[in-house]
Parts: C-alpha cells; sequence; structure tokens
C-alpha cells in the first residue's frame, strides 16, 4: 500500500526493535514496555469484570426482595386510594407493576431472644408482580399468609438467630405505645411463623419479616397502606424515573428509588469502583511511560540514520512523526494485546477459577463464609472501551518527547564520527 514513508519507516523500526536484529537491549526494554501495557490493561479489565460481577450478584438479590421504586404519601399518612396513584404511575412507559405495602420496625421476641426486623405488610397477590422473591413465594409460603390469621414469614437468619420453626409463636413488639393506668407500654402482639424465606442478601434474611398487609396495617395502626411499590422495566433507569414520577404525581408524593433506599451501599460501591479504575489506571501509565525510555535509547541508536535522511530532505516534523508511529504502534500492539487476554479471563473466569481452585488445593470463596460460591464476572462495554482510550492516550503522549528530541538532531553532528 502507498502509505507515506513516515508511517513505513516508524513501522519498520518498530518490528526491527520487536526482532532484536539490531539492538537487542532496546527490543527487550520494547518488549517489556508492550507487556507491561498489555498486563495493566489486562489486569483493569479483569479486576473491574469482577467486581461488577459481585455488584450485579449483590444488587439482583437486594431487588428480588424490595421494588424498584416506592411511592409515599408526603405527608406520612396513609394513602387515601393505592390503586388511583398506581394506575397514574403506570402512565409511565417504564412501570410494570405495582403494589402496595406498609412498613415500620419492631422487634420480635422468642422467649429472651429479642432481635429488631423490619416488618412489612404485603398483599401476596400483588407483591408478586412487583418482586421476584414473592413471585417464587406466592404459590408457597405466602399463600399462607391470609388476612386475620396473623402469621408471619422471617428471613431464614433471622428465624435461625431466635431458634424458631415454622409453627411456633413470636412476640412482635411495636415501636408505638398504648396509654394505661400505668403509664405508656409498648403493644405486644402473638404472631404465628407459617415459613422462612432465603434471599441470599444477608441484610434482608437477618432483618426483615412479612406479614399480610391487613394484619400489619392493624399493627402499626396505619389505617390502611402506606406506600406503593413499582417494578420498571429497566431497574437501572430508576433513578430517571423516580425524578420523573416525582414531577408527574406533583408535591404531594413522595417517590423513592433503590438507588437512595441503599444508599450507602450504591454510594460505597461506585467509589470503591472509581479508586480501583484510578489505583489500576496508574498500572497502565507506569507502563506506558516505559515507552519514553525505550524511544530514548532508539534515537540514539538511529542518529545516522536520522541525519541521513535530513539530508534527503525530511523534515523535522517528518521526523518526529516517525518515532511517534514507533511508539504509538507499540502502545496499539500493548492496548490491543491487553484488551485480548483481559476479556479471555473475564469472559472464562467461571472456569479459570475452578481449575486453579483444584491445583491449589483451596477455595477463594468457601460457601461457610460467603454466600457466593463461584467467582462472578460481568465486562461492560462503558469499563473497556474507556481502559482502551486511557491505554491509547497514554502510549500517545509518552511518544512526544523522545519523538521531539529525534526531531531536533543536527546532522553535521550526528555524522561526525560516522
Amino acid at each position: 500500500m502507498n502509505w507515506p514513508y513516515e508511517v513505513r519507516i516508524g513501522w519498520r523500526y518498530t518490528r526491527a526493535g520487536r526482532a532484536g536484529r539490531r539492538n537487542g537491549f532496546i527490543s527487550f526494554i520494547s518488549g517489556v514496555s508492550m507487556i507491561g501495557i498489555s498486563l495493566g490493561v489486562a489486569a483493569l479489565i479483569i479486576v473491574l469484570s469482577v467486581m461488577n460481577g459481585f455488584q450485579k450478584e449483590v444488587r439482583d438479590r437486594m431487588l428480588s426482595v424490595i421494588a424498584h421504586v416506592e411511592l409515599f404519601d408526603a405527608g406520612g399518612v396513609a394513602l387515601e386510594d393505592w390503586r388511583a396513584l398506581a394506575a397514574k404511575a403506570a402512565q409511565h412507559p417504564q412501570v410494570r407493576a405495582a403494589a402496595p405495602f406498609v412498613s415500620s420496625q419492631a422487634l420480635i421476641a422468642r422467649g429472651e431472644d429479642m432481635r429488631g426486623a423490619v416488618v412489612r405488610g404485603i398483599d401476596p397477590a400483588e407483591e408478586a408482580n412487583v418482586t421476584p422473591l414473592a413471585a417464587q413465594l406466592k404459590d408457597g409460603v405466602l399463600a399462607r399468609l391470609t388476612p386475620g390469621s396473623w402469621g408471619v414469614v422471617l428471613g431464614v437468619q433471622l428465624a435461625r438467630s431466635l431458634g424458631v420453626q415454622e409453627g411456633d409463636t413470636i412476640t412482635l413488639v411495636t415501636p408505638s405505645g398504648q396509654t394505661t393506668p400505668a403509664g405508656v407500654v409498648p403493644r405486644l402482639k402473638q404472631v404465628t411463623l407459617v415459613g422462612t424465606f432465603n434471599a441470599g442478601h444477608y441484610e434482608y434474611d437477618s432483618g426483615m419479616a412479612l406479614m399480610h398487609i391487613d394484619d400489619a396495617a392493624r399493627l402499626f395502626r396505619t389505617g390502611g397502606p402506606v406506600g406503593v411499590q413499582l417494578r420498571l422495566a429497566d431497574q437501572q433507569a430508576a433513578r430517571e424515573v423516580s425524578a420523573q414520577l416525582g414531577v408527574t404525581l406533583g408535591p404531594g408524593v413522595l417517590v423513592r428509588d433503590w438507588t437512595r433506599t441503599n444508599a450507602a451501599w450504591y454510594d460505597a460501591v461506585q467509589i470503591e469502583k472509581r479508586m480501583m479504575f484510578i489505583i489500576l489506571t496508574l498500572i497502565v501509565a507506569v507502563a506506558a511511560f516505559n515507552l519514553v525510555s525505550t524511544l530514548v535509547m532508539t534515537v540514539t541508536d538511529k542518529q545516522a540514520d536520522i541525519a541521513i535522511l535530513r539530508t534527503l530532505g525530511a523534515s523535522p516534523r517528518s521526523i518526529m512523526g516517525i518515532f511517534m508511529v514507533q511508539g504509538a504502534a507499540s502502545g496499539v500492539l500493548g492496548t490491543v494485546g491487553g484488551l485480548g487476554l483481559g476479556l479471555l479471563v473475564a469472559f472464562n473466569i467461571d472456569v479459570i477459577i475452578p481449575a486453579l481452585e483444584r491445583l491449589l488445593h483451596t477455595s477463594f470463596l468457601p460457601g461457610s463464609i460467603y454466600l457466593i460460591t463461584q467467582m462472578p464476572s460481568d465486562p461492560q462495554a462503558a469499563d473497556i472501551v474507556p481502559i482502551g482510550l486511557i491505554s491509547l492516550v497514554l502510549a500517545f503522549v509518552a511518544t512526544l518527547y523522545p519523538s521531539w528530541r529525534a526531531s531536533r538532531v543536527n546532522p553535521a553532528e550526528a555524522l561526525r564520527y560516522e
């Protein structure tokens, strides 16, 4: 192909350096630079993919219990007509289903054992349209929650900590007391454990109880549902949809999405991922700037060639372009290699990790400690594309000084001793 001579000479220098035909040490340094870029890019892709995988696992388990968006009366009172509010919210194209709920904190006691928990009153039939856990348990455990039966379903960890089994009687202590001649005393209610659920998320398995919404409304004296849960077509759009619903429904309705309900976890994950990206990018930067030493040595070695090119009419800009092509080619090769290696590992980590566990006779995620026993991975283009671009930009920046230095070589000085 009729490429500009700067590109052809720069590419020839790159191949010659890699082959080690002219200077073995320069060839070695150049190879180390490209391998360093590849390993840095691959490490960045693998780590972020694993972080995305863990985030997805935790998020999916969390959203199997709670809804994507919740609506409340801004005055903190029960909703007069939750179906009308749900119908108005359903006009948004992202809303797929709605269900009423009552939620309050309470103490659950069994003998001398007492645990704090969030008691959530639900309509089993409607709840199944909103949360995957309710859909899974609709015809089983949740079918036992009937109005007036005063049954309760506990998270498996909460039931285990209280030492209770299905059919046992437990006591709910509500936060609002009742006035008696002896003063204000807590209100107690005996309820029957009709089953347990296992969401795979410790916070909910150890701190949540489900009741029928009618029983919960009577227990907490709310007079009816206090909120409406919404399921969206895209859970990642929850913040945007909640902002739009806030405008549509007016100031009398408080809208809260799952990222704000679990703001501590959501913000911590975002900050951790951002910091990990910055830290691992420094590895790529160190490898990319190794190209500086490679190109400086190449310029020193090729001074005679540069002088001859200058005497043949090559401009300083052309000389600079030659070495920029050489450095950029090394950066591109290293980046492409890193992308290939990183994606190969990220997409096959479910095969690689078990093989390493068998080889080392160990377990990286023991089932007795972690709820997740397999290393998850979720490569995302939103992470991979910036990684590739940053690597290329750093490699390009690293070529500027050596290329400029090559363009400043004086032909007479370079050929004096030739």
